[in-house]
C-alpha cells in the first residue's frame, strides 16, 4: 500500500497526477491531514506528532499490513512520526522535496523572518512564501498552487508551521530519524541542495533521487518525470525489504 501525505497548507489533491500512474500496480491511500482538505479542524495545536497519529489511524482503518509512506514537504516529518508509531507496518519512507538536511540549523531570527509576514497578512505572506518555492515554468499550475495555499485556514497553517519548524530549532528532526530503522529515499528537485552525508549520520539507509530543473511542486509540475522517479524509489524500498537483488515489477 502506498500512503500519500501532503505538505503544509495543501491536501490530497496535490497527488492527483500520481493516481492513474500507480493505481493498477499498487493500492493507494491519499490522506487529508486534520485541518486540511475535507478533514475537520477542531484541534488547538497541529503538531507533527498529531499528524502522525492521523496517518496511523488511516493505515489501521484501511487494514493495511505493509505500507510505504510518501510525504511531500512537511509531510516527510509527518510520515516519520507515523513510522515511529507502527514499525511493524512501515517498510520504508519516501520524502518528496524535503529532508535536504535533517540537521538544518534554524535559528529564532530566521524562524521569525519566515512567520512574521504570515501573521501580518496571511494571504499575501503565503503568496510570497510559496513563490520562492516555484520556478517560472507552467504559470497556470504556479497560480493554482499559490491561490490554493493562500486560502488555507490561518490558524491551522500557523500552528502547523510552528510544529514543523520547531523540530529544526530544537534538533528534534535529527533525533526523530535517529529513532527510526527504515529505509528512506528522497525524491527531490535541485532547487535546494540535499546534503546526503549529513542525512546518513542519522538515517541508517538514505538514498537520493534528484531531478534537475524542477521545483518544490515537482509532482504537479512534471509528473512525466516525477512518477517514474517515485516508482523507482518505491522499488528501491521493496527490493531491499522483499527480494534483495531482484527487481519487483508488479508488487502487491
Amino acid at each position: 500500500v502506498l500512503v500519500f501525505v501532503h505538505g503544509w497548507s495543501c491536501d490530497a489533491s496535490y497527488w492527483r497526477e500520481q493516481i492513474d500512474y500507480f493505481k493498477d500496480r499498487y493500492r493507494l491511500v491519499l490522506i487529508d491531514l486534520a485541518g486540511h482538505g475535507r478533514s475537520g479542524s477542531e484541534r488547538e495545536n497541529y503538531t507533527m506528532e498529531a499528524f502522525g497519529q492521523d496517518v496511523q489511524a488511516v493505515v489501521e482503518g484501511v487494514g493495511a499490513e505493509q505500507v510505504v509512506l510518501i510525504g511531500h514537504s512537511m509531510g516527510a516529518l509527518v510520515i516519520a512520526e507515523a513510522a515511529l508509531l507502527m514499525p511493524e507496518k512501515v517498510i520504508g519512507l519516501i520524502a518528496v522535496d524535503d529532508l535536504q538536511n535533517v540537521e538544518y540549523p534554524l535559528g529564532e531570527e530566521q524562524f521569525n523572518e519566515m512567520t512574521a509576514p504570515l501573521k501580518k497578512d496571511f494571504k499575501q505572506g503565503v503568496r510570497n512564501f510559496v513563490t520562492g518555492m516555484l520556478r517560472s515554468d507552467n504559470a497556470p499550475v504556479n497560480e493554482w498552487v499559490i491561490s490554493d495555499m493562500s486560502s488555507a485556514d490561518p490558524k491551522v497553517a500557523l500552528s502547523a508551521m510552528n510544529g514543523s519548524l520547531s523540530g529544526y530549532m530544537k534538533s528534534d528532526v535529527a533525533r526523530l530519524f535517529d529513532g527510526l530503522d527504515v529505509p528512506v529515499v528522497a525524491v527531490n528537485a535541485d532547487l535546494w541542495p540535499t546534503d546526503v552525508e549529513v542525512n546518513r549520520r542519522h538515517i541508517k539507509d538514505f538514498e537520493l533521487i534528484e531531478l534537475d530543473g524542477l521545483d518544490h511542486f515537482l509532482m504537479l509540475k512534471a509528473p512525466e518525470r516525477f512518477n517514474p522517479a517515485l516508482e523507482r524509489a518505491v522499488k528501491m524500498i521493496l527490493i531491499g525489504h522483499l527480494h534483495p537483488g531482484h527487481v519487483v515489477d508488479n508488487p502487491r
